[in-house]
């Protein structure tokens, strides 16, 4: 795997290549090198080398130098807020108590029905490699990727824009994510809690991932179901979960103020308070 480090709109993997976002470029932050610590642990435990890049020469060696201690950043606190990426227009980057899953809501409904969110190996049962064959697979995931549960931090817009792909068949292009969003089914953990999970993982990209699946009755904190996907899901959500499902009104938001609202439920409002509408 080729770890590219730079400045970018945010940091992802993409067919094959980690695009390392600075968020002080071009320094370092102790939690950067701890994540590519992370990464790279991750991805030797799978059988892939990685191998650094960077145009900044200087910043490369300097990095190259420090992961050669890792005992120094591998305990690093966690910070409240991240900013590699800063495109949340509220927060201005990602808060980090809250992780959170998005489905949509025919998967919802398998979810809710079994008291299980599971990998897409478990939940579609195929296998791994078939599912990294699929056109779906845009981002080139390897067959790993799929055999985990991904979460993404609680004011992440990133499952919705997944839910609205998944949906159209393609990318959803930014108009339709402001005037037209269908959002998907939030499933919010905290993350001090779901950290202690048996088969979790930090693979340096996302705050976490778990192999297999997360029963939910003792992990989810809150479910929160758009208004519009009540009549589908209410009847199917067990009765120990009854208390902590909210119903949300969806009052046509686009992406960004949908994520805002949701996540206010959560955490409160931000610092600059909630989005318009």
């Amino acid at each position: 795997m080729r770890i590219e480090i730079g400045q970018y709109e945010f940091t992802e993997v993409w067919d094959g290549v980690l695009y390392k976002n600075l968020s002080q470029y071009p320094a370092v932050t102790d939690w950067e090198l701890r994540t590519l610590l992370e990464f790279m642990a991750y991805e030797a435990a799978q059988g892939r080398a990685c191998i650094l890049a960077c145009e900044n020469e200087a910043l490369l060696r300097q990095i190259e130098a420090k992961l050669r201690e890792p005992e120094k950043y591998l305990h690093t606190p966690r910070p409240r807020l991240l900013t590699e990426c800063t495109a949340c227009p509220v927060r201005r980057g990602c808060e980090t108590e809250w992780v959170c899953h998005t489905a949509p809501p025919e998967n919802a409904l398998s979810i809710l029905r079994s008291g299980w969110l599971l990998s897409a190996v478990k939940a579609r049962g195929l296998p791994a490699r078939q599912l990294m064959a699929e056109s779906r697979n845009a981002a080139g995931d390897p067959e790993d990727y799929f055999h985990y549960v991904m979460l993404s931090w609680g004011n992440c817009q990133a499952g919705d824009r997944l839910v609205m792909e998944r949906r159209l068949g393609r990318f959803p292009t930014e108009a339709e994510l402001e005037n037209a969003l269908v959002p998907g089914v939030r499933f919010y953990f905290r993350y001090d809690v779901l950290a202690r999970h048996p088969n979790r993982v930090f693979d340096g990209v996302l705050p976490m991932k778990v192999r297999d699946g997360i029963e939910l009755a003792p992990w989810v904190h809150r479910i929160l179901i758009p208004e519009c996907h009540r009549g589908l899901l209410e009847g199917s959500v067990p009765e120990t979960l009854r208390d902590r499902v909210l119903y949300v009104p969806h009052r046509g938001e686009g992406l960004w103020a949908w994520s805002e609202k949701v996540y206010s439920l959560i955490a409160g409002p931000g610092q600059n308070g909630p989005c318009e509408g």
